[in-house]
This record gives structure tokens, C-alpha cells and sequence, in this order.
């Protein structure tokens, strides 16, 4: 009997990484119609915000021109994104968020 090797079998097995989803910044843009209190409104009732935390990130906002709210997953953050701006749409005020990754 010759032996050919060919009842030896080599397993191999391959480990998927899964990676991390990106990460994306919920960003609040100042604009000069839509009164303080109604920022402070959405930032609570969409982003679950104190009121302390809320002013801070509205005055940033003022002050700078744009200010980060929160970072999520994609879909959560153009979510919230979506629902501030409808809500602010309905009220009548031009109030704007926008999404972008997080570096």
C-alpha cells in the first residue's frame, strides 16, 4: 500500500471581526428665528436632555454657530435629526440639525 496523503485533511476555519458601526455626530445649527425656549424644548423631548445640559448645548450653538447634540449609530442619529426638524417644522420655525461622522 502506497500512502498518497490522501486521507489527511487540513481544517481550516476563518474568525470574522466584526467592526464597530460608525459613529455619527447629531449637530444643532444656530439660526437667528427660532426662540431659546423652543430649542430647549426639542433638545429635551428628542434628545432626553436636562434643562442644564439643554442650555449648555443651545448657547454653544448661539455662540458658535453649531454645536454637537449627541453621537449614534447612523440611523438613530438621522432619526432624532429628522423628528427635531419635523417637530420644529410643525411649530413653524426653521430650526435645523444635521448629521455627519464622527471622525
Amino acid at each position: 500500500m502506497s500512502d498518497t496523503g490522501s486521507d489527511t485533511k487540513r481544517k481550516t476555519s476563518t474568525k470574522l471581526k466584526v467592526a464597530r458601526p460608525r459613529l455619527y455626530k447629531v449637530i444643532l445649527v444656530n439660526d437667528d428665528f427660532t426662540p431659546r425656549e423652543f430649542v430647549l424644548v426639542i433638545l429635551k423631548a428628542v434628545f432626553r436632555m436636562s434643562e442644564e445640559q439643554g442650555y449648555n448645548v443651545m448657547m454653544t450653538a448661539h455662540q458658535k454657530g453649531k454645536c454637537v447634540v449627541a453621537v449614534y449609530s447612523r440611523d438613530i442619529a438621522e432619526t432624532k435629526a429628522k423628528e427635531a426638524i419635523d417637530l420644529a417644522k410643525q411649530a413653524g420655525f426653521p430650526l435645523m440639525f444635521i448629521t455627519e461622522p464622527e471622525n
